[in-house]
């Protein structure tokens, strides 16, 4: 198996994203609400993906370069700027977990958008944002 990193395209900062322990992080470039539901079958033939509508985002201040999510109590989908060509484990980073937002850990092949839960008063993220780690499997 090759290192992690070979298998993540559009890393946007190596040198912070990239972990001694041969993680690597992955950054938020989008966060969806489930406007209307999608539909799961037995079969497949009546697989219907859900209405998405992205998250709005704010301005924290006028000279700042990325904007912010300021995310309520709630589910959203959360989609990468990265990309994946190998089989690894995907987990939420433990800054997110110490602020009331989790995801699922999942062994993944690709990364696909993921169900970011917040818990109590919100979560305000910032675009780019450090929020899950792919780990070897």
């Amino acid at each position: 198996m090759s290192d992690l990193v070979d298998a993540v395209d559009g890393i946007i900062h190596e040198p912070s994203q990239v972990r001694k322990d041969g993680g690597v992080d992955l950054t938020v470039t989008e966060i969806h609400e489930v406007r209307s539901p999608g539909r799961v079958d037995f079969g497949g033939s009546e697989l219907e993906p859900a209405e998405l509508e992205p998250h709005p985002r704010v301005w924290r201040n006028p000279d700042d370069d990325y904007q912010w999510w300021h995310l309520e109590s709630g589910t959203y989908l959360i989609e990468y700027n990265e990309s994946l060509s190998e089989t690894a484990l995907l987990q939420p980073r433990t800054e997110i977990l110490a602020r009331g937002g989790t995801h699922p850990t999942v062994r993944v092949e690709e990364l696909p958008r993921v169900p970011l839960t917040v818990a109590g008063a919100g979560l305000r993220l910032k675009e780019n944002a450090r929020v899950s780690t792919l780990l070897p499997r």
